[in-house]
């Protein structure tokens, strides 16, 4: 007889996080059904973290990388040895409540039209508050937690959104495989933007689902890169997925995201001020690659950019990144702005 393929792979890559791999694993355990399995990708840790799995988790395969590969290409390399219909995605820095999976997968079995699926996460510190019920994605490109701060029982019907949180969430393989996976070149930040685009793009919904719930060990924090990372990689998806009238009627808001990007690095990362430069740097110098990536997305498209820019936002949650008088300030200059940009670009895009 046949080997049975199992029904899901659960994957979760990890880097040094080998504090949080006993609560998260043995959480994901109590979801698996017969036909599931775990994938642990380690991605060139130094604590170890692939060691401790093998030891106290036998049932879990454990990929080890040589070095470092990011969260994207590591996903996809997982992915690949993967058995499962379905594919699930967790960071390690989470709990998963009893029926998380199930909820994720029955949402994609029960209707073909859905090709991401993502998960309620609500901070870990405190279980009442939301995380993020997927991800916002701002009519500039600009990608934040989708009701972060909200009551736990905020966003309670299945919905479709701009796109998926890479914390936690759900894909059927063979769309995983066809819209390429995450793209590698993001190597952290984005790059579930950017696959929730494409998978649009295909012709698939992305839908949250308020009845899977994680837990995320999640803080904001400014790391030395991580504005290098944002910018370069918010520049990346939209030159990709967007056709180039699309591109040309959004310039007034991706001037002013300049200009509030550009106040956020010199009032709160001017030691970091090297960052957005060479993000503008790297697209220059890979301006060859990112023709080529293009012209594969904009080849395999199935809906019109007017699709992708109805779920846009013309908000940006300034409180995420800053509180007080500024933070208010900000909203009230800037969002009456970008409305303004994002109804001119809804009513003049009919591609």
């Amino acid at each position: 007889m046949s080997e049975v393929k199992p029904r899901a792979s659960i994957i979760i890559v990890n880097y040094n996080g080998r504090e949080y791999l006993k609560p998260c694993l043995s959480s994901v355990r109590c979801n698996l059904g017969p036909r599931d399995e775990i994938l642990l990708f380690d991605n060139a840790s130094t604590d170890g973290s692939p060691d401790y799995v093998e030891q106290v988790f036998p049932q879990i395969r454990v990929i080890r990388s040589k070095e470092n590969l990011g969260f994207g290409s590591a996903n996809n390399m997982a992915a690949r040895q993967a058995g499962g219909q379905y594919l699930a995605f967790l960071n390690p820095d989470t709990t998963a409540e009893p029926g998380w999976l199930e909820a994720l997968i029955s949402v994609l079995e029960g209707d073909p039209t859905i090709g991401l699926a993502t998960s309620k996460i609500l901070q870990m510190d405190r279980p009442d508050k939301v995380s993020g019920c997927g991800n916002e994605v701002h009519c500039s490109g600009l990608a934040l937690g989708r009701g972060m701060g909200m009551d736990r029982d905020a966003f309670s019907e299945v919905e479709e959104l701009a796109a998926i949180s890479g914390a936690s969430f759900a894909a059927r393989k063979d769309v995983f495989e066809a819209v390429g996976g995450f793209d590698g070149d993001f190597f952290m930040y984005v790059e579930d933007a950017d696959l929730s685009f494409r998978t649009r793009l295909a012709g698939y919904r992305v839908v949250h689902v308020p009845r899977s719930i994680v837990h995320h060990d999640y803080t904001l924090s400014l790391g030395p890169h991580k504005t290098f990372y944002q910018e370069r990689n918010r520049y990346l998806m939209l030159l990709k997925n967007l056709r180039w009238p699309t591109l040309l009627v959004l310039l007034p808001a991706l001037a002013l995201a300049e200009v509030v990007t550009w106040g956020f690095v010199l009032l709160r990362e001017k030691r970091h001020l090297r960052n957005k430069l060479d993000a503008y740097w790297w697209i220059v110098t890979h301006w060859s690659d990112i023709v080529e990536k293009r012209r594969q997305v904009q080849s395999s498209r199935q809906v019109p950019d007017r699709h992708l820019l109805a779920l846009l936002t013309h908000r940006l949650a300034y409180e995420q990144t800053g509180t007080g008088a500024l933070a208010v300030l900000a909203k009230l200059v800037f969002d009456p702005l970008f409305f303004l940009c994002h109804r001119f670009a809804l009513l003049a895009v009919r591609w």
